[in-house]
């Protein structure tokens, strides 16, 4: 039997024609199929019919008529979970270096979805469908941190308003390569899709969206800068886009940084979603919750890089 479910659109898919949306939430159907679906009205966002040429926006939430033979089935497997706090609504995760959010083409396995859903069961809200149940915000596969999943359609509801309206704290830290002139400062531009290379995102291009950080010095090192980041919005790559544009790559990035500049043994971008807050959906009460600094990134402070 068919079922109805919604979608969030996020942040990477801004700008992608409908069709092409839902094709990669359901990688085993086609677009041509997902058009049929569109023209009989199966498809709407807030009550209203929509084009299979209509653009995807940030925030959109993507009402259709799931086919019975939907979705791709994802296996709960016991992976340990660092948690910072857990209660009937939500659960909040201390996500380690090289772990994925949720499964997607070359990660099938080993993702926090297929760890929270073992921990747990089928306790997970369904907003944003199958491959990414209970998941209302990501951060990259190699920034550690702080991240909320939702355990019921009420509490994802709630805080992906929160999300929409930017009045989640959310606080990073991360070390960059030089030395920013400026001990504080915000750094307001447009991000969007990188038009020379679809993996990155890119400052002041076609149809990018105004994205906000702040940044302060922490402490500054020889060759390197600790800094403390204080997003505004919650673009895709954000911190690692800005201060690359800045001239003051984090350290480590392998799509912003320079080849040449590595710690070895170190993979990924030194960058830790250390502060999360926002207003609990059932207490109403302001929450907030920190993500001490993984090992390999306190080594390298104590080390003076």
């Amino acid at each position: 039997m068919a079922a109805e479910q919604t979608f969030e659109v996020y942040a990477e898919y801004e700008g992608t024609r409908l069709d092409r949306f839902l094709a990669v939430i359901y990688p085993k159907l086609s677009r041509a199929f997902f058009q049929k679906l569109i023209r009989c009205g199966q498809v709407q966002l807030s009550g209203k019919s929509l084009k299979p040429s209509y653009s995807v926006k940030t925030g959109d939430l993507i009402t259709v008529l799931v086919p019975p033979a939907a979705g791709i089935e994802i296996q709960a497997e016991d992976i340990p979970l660092d948690i910072l706090y857990e209660d009937d609504d939500l659960l909040v995760v201390n996500k380690p270096k090289g772990m994925v959010v949720h499964p997607g083409p070359g990660h099938q396995t080993g993702t926090l979805v297929n760890a929270v859903l073992y921990h747990c069961k089928d306790q997970l809200s369904g907003i944003n469908g199958e491959i990414r149940p209970g998941i209302v915000h990501r951060i990259d596969k190699d920034t550690t941190g702080s991240l909320v999943v939702c355990k019921n359609d009420f509490a994802h509801g709630r805080l992906a308003e929160q999300l929409k309206v930017h009045s989640v704290t959310r606080r990073y830290r991360g070390i960059v390569i030089g030395c920013p002139k400026e001990e504080c400062g915000v750094i307001r531009s447009e991000i969007g899709r990188d038009p020379k290379n679809r993996l990155k995102m890119a400052c002041s291009v076609a149809n990018g969206r105004m994205a906000v950080t702040h940044y302060r010095v922490l402490e500054r090192f020889a060759r390197h800068t600790y800094l403390e980041f204080e997003l505004e919005t919650g673009r895709t790559h954000q911190i690692r886009v800005h201060m690359a544009d800045l001239g003051h790559p984090l350290l480590a990035d392998p799509l912003y940084g320079p080849a040449k500049c590595s710690i070895r043994g170190l993979q990924g971008q030194c960058l830790h979603a250390m502060t999360l807050g926002f207003v609990h959906p059932r207490t109403e009460k302001y929450v907030e919750f920190q993500a001490p600094l993984p090992e390999y990134f306190a080594k390298l402070l104590e080390g003076s890089l």
